[in-house]
């Protein structure tokens, strides 16, 4: 047995359409970004992955994908044989209602909002070099971190992740099962921190990919070879965003 984890990045935002960087901005999800939720949460159901329990950014564009999610978790799927017999042609109607799951748990976790970006929330790249010329000829010469007034900084984004995580492992144990509702920007330190690299690495996150690892919560701690055991940690999917294909 071991502890599943299920990172999500949230579905495509009105912001994301336009092409804004959103940062702790509140963005409604697009009308393509309602449908590449309803395709994820419709393959999840498939996949049968229930969560038992779900951490969710509290930024509304991932409220909402969360919420797409599990409403499609509402109501256990019918048995099959009663399925074939409500789709059959048969004489006497039987009763198709299924009583709902129990609530899922769902706790909304500011570690997991996106960058805090300071005065570019919500601007475009052009409305930002209009505004803030300078600054944003420095941006674009230099590969180095140059701060932003307003904003986090790498430091502070890396240490709330690691704290998240700290914080996941602490509070679940082997056999449950956990979604991670969160951002693209942000996603890329809390795997970094879950997977214990002293970098950070760029990652491309499509919209509603999925990141999952199985971990064994008993042995997290151990200091002994079993750390470099690859049955003990394992990677199964990074970036997988085949249900909108």
């Amino acid at each position: 047995m071991t502890l599943k984890l299920l990172f999500i990045r949230h579905a495509q935002s009105i912001g994301n359409q336009q092409q804004r960087m959103q940062g702790n901005g509140e963005f409604e999800l697009s009308e393509e970004g309602r449908h590449q939720a309803h395709k994820l949460a419709e393959r999840l159901v498939v996949e049968g992955w229930l969560p038992s329990h779900v951490y969710s950014s509290p930024l509304k564009r991932t409220l909402q994908t969360t919420e797409i999610l599990l409403s499609h978790f509402a109501a256990k799927p019918l048995p099959a044989m009663v399925s074939d017999l409500v789709d059959g042609d048969i004489d006497s109607p039987i009763d198709a209602v299924q009583p709902a799951t129990p609530p899922i748990p769902l706790t909304l976790a500011d570690e997991l909002r996106e960058f805090q970006n300071g005065i570019f929330e919500g601007l475009t790249w052009a409305e930002a070099k209009h505004r803030y010329p300078d600054l944003c000829e420095r941006l674009e010469s230099s590969p180095d971190w140059i701060p932003i007034p307003g904003a986090e900084t790498l430091e502070e984004a890396r240490d709330r992740s690691q704290r998240f995580i700290y914080t996941l492992i602490d509070r679940h144990q082997d056999g449950e099962k956990i979604w991670i509702m969160s951002h693209s920007w942000i996603l890329q330190h809390l795997i970094a921190a879950l997977m214990g690299c002293d970098r950070s690495w760029r990652i491309h996150a499509r919209n509603t990919a999925l990141f999952e690892f199985w971990v064994d919560r008993s042995r997290w701690r151990h200091q002994d070879q079993n750390r470099f055991n690859t049955d003990l940690w394992q990677i199964r999917r990074f970036n997988d965003y085949h249900h909108l294909l």
